[in-house]
């Protein structure tokens, strides 16, 4: 699967001047460093996993976070998947999807803790049956999680900026 940007975006949380382009693809972008991972989790009943982070101006998602000092990006969408969602499977078993691709037009202000070029890098998990039960680990930031099917995902998860990714992926873009 060759990159390709399906679309662009910025958010107000960043606070200067930036692009977000949505990539979809295997492969990291050049000079973009890996900062956070989230991951599409479908089941066979079609059911594709959320969270509820239970943060101020946070709700449903799905499962990621960030990447910790020495790990893979792999490796922490895997973490990210036992400790919101409950689900532990194989860092092996993701694959790579696509993701943001981040890029800062000025210098990040002293308390901006991400670096100019920045990557969030998706996975896609596809489970052969049903999803099992699922439940944030103690001490998690999210409140719940779930198996929901596409038309949930959209109503939950309307205006979040990785929507375009997940229409791709509930398109099939990753076969």
């Amino acid at each position: 699967m060759s990159a390709r940007v399906i679309g662009s975006a910025t958010v107000p949380w960043i606070p200067v001047a930036h692009r977000i382009d949505l990539v979809i693809g295997a492969e990291t972008p050049v000079a973009h460093e890996v900062t956070s991972v989230f991951v599409f989790a479908r089941d066979a009943r079609a059911r594709v996993l959320l969270t509820r982070v239970d943060r101020p101006g946070r709700g449903w998602e799905v499962p990621g976070g960030h990447v910790e000092a020495g790990e893979s990006p792999r490796a922490a969408a895997a973490r990210e998947l036992a400790e919101e969602a409950g689900l532990a499977v194989a860092a092996g078993e993701l694959v790579p999807f696509g993701g943001h691709r981040v890029a800062l037009f000025g210098a990040p202000p002293p308390d901006y803790r991400y670096p100019g070029r920045a990557y969030q890098a998706a996975f896609v998990l596809r489970l052969p049956g049903p999803g099992p039960a699922v439940a944030p680990a103690p001490g998690s930031e999210c409140a719940e999680a779930a198996w929901c099917d596409d038309d949930e995902v959209r109503e939950r998860c309307a205006g979040v900026v990785w929507l375009p990714l997940f229409e791709a992926f509930a398109a099939g873009a990753d076969r």
